[in-house]
């Protein structure tokens, strides 16, 4: 049994919640709000899908850090990845610098903010593990209740500046991660940023038109998205290889994670994403200000291109949907997470690979 503390309390949390309830493990269970914590107490998460169905009570469930974190021997972060820097700053000020961190998910360039946002309050930063990709398909259908319709048959997971013994404890908690060796592999085998903003960018009028009165994965993939999406992935795979690692493509990803589980092999691939099971009926986005666009695009794209001109590799794809998102406002154009959040603003290609590989 390992005391673990889980910070977010949307899909991917309390989806992490009952797996890690269900190997046995204790948990704590971290919200800000107070507003998205209160259905929990009266019984627990209930859950349904395919980890089962019934009731999981967190030995925790609070917005009181401190009392979360307690004497946990792990934190898994499980939050939208725009919080990642923000959280770190929080855990930062308590001191917490031994205990093994792990982002289910971390998306692009996630470890790279988490470790700046350790660094910017002068603490170093605690073990980091990365996953490539939340473990799960999941979403609340209630404020108490979330439906698990899929589960990753693989994530990647990679340890930020060495920490091999984090990586074999978050290979442990969840056995469907598989380890890379860098995050930079992991950052590169986040298959939303490839997947989403495609279908999110071709389809906005649509979405603003209809609120989203469409299935994503199904109505929204015709093959003009899916070549889009084709030469994204071409962009993410020459990217990888400029940084030293072999990723599989789209269709070979998405076939691990089992978002795609049709067996035949030479169907096109809007087809394949059409009929995958786990994701076949999610609706689409309600509006430009849905996380397919503030987080795929300006916490995706965004880091992707910063991490492309390290390397010098030309993004053609990827710098025009994060055009045409910005001209459209999609997301209300924030920020979003750049080299400078990232922590590696004026490096080149040897000094980052030093960079995430080596302890601060």
């Amino acid at each position: 049994m390992t005391r673990i503390c889980v910070i977010g309390a949307g899909n991917g949390g309390l989806s992490c919640c009952v797996q890690l309830a269900h190997a046995g493990h204790q948990i704590a269970l971290w919200n800000r709000s107070e507003k998205t914590l209160d259905p929990l107490r009266p019984a627990g998460i209930g859950y349904r899908g395919l980890l089962g169905s019934g009731w999981i009570q967190p030995d925790y469930i609070g917005t009181d850090l401190d009392a979360a974190v307690g004497n946990a021997e792990a934190i898994v972060i499980s939050l939208p990845t725009s919080a990642h820097e923000g959280v770190a700053n929080l855990l930062a000020t308590r001191g917490i610098t031994n205990i093994p961190v792990i982002l289910n998910p971390g998306h692009t360039g996630g470890a790279l903010a988490f470790r700046h946002g350790y660094q910017s309050t002068g603490q170093p930063c605690p073990p980091l593990v990365e996953f490539s990709t939340l473990s799960y398909v999941a979403r609340m259908s209630d404020p108490a209740t979330v439906d698990i319709t899929g589960v990753a048959g693989r994530v990647w997971a990679a340890p930020m500046a060495g920490h091999m013994d984090a990586l074999a404890l978050a290979c442990e908690l969840f056995p469907n991660a598989e380890p890379l060796a860098t995050v930079l592999g992991s950052s590169l085998a986040n298959v939303n940023m490839v997947l989403h903003p495609p279908g999110a960018m071709l389809a906005a009028a649509w979405v603003e038109a209809t609120q989203g009165n469409f299935t994503f994965y199904v109505d929204a993939m015709t093959p003009a998205v899916a070549g889009v999406i084709k030469a994204l992935d071409r962009e993410r795979l020459t990217l990888a290889r400029a940084f030293g690692q072999e990723l599989p493509d789209l269709e070979q990803e998405m076939r691990a994670i089992g978002t795609i589980d049709n067996e035949t092999s030479d169907l096109d691939l809007a087809t394949l994403i059409r009929t995958g099971t786990p994701n076949r009926k999610i609706m689409a986005p309600d509006s430009l200000a849905h996380r397919y666009y503030i987080e795929d695009f300006w916490f995706g794209l965004k880091p992707f291109i910063a991490l492309a001109a390290v390397a010098d590799v030309d993004v053609p794809t990827a710098k025009a949907l994060l055009a045409l998102a910005d001209a459209a406002k999609a997301g209300a154009a924030p920020a979003g997470r750049d080299a400078r959040s990232m922590g590696i603003e004026g490096m080149d290609l040897p000094a980052l690979q030093r960079y995430v590989e080596t302890a601060a």
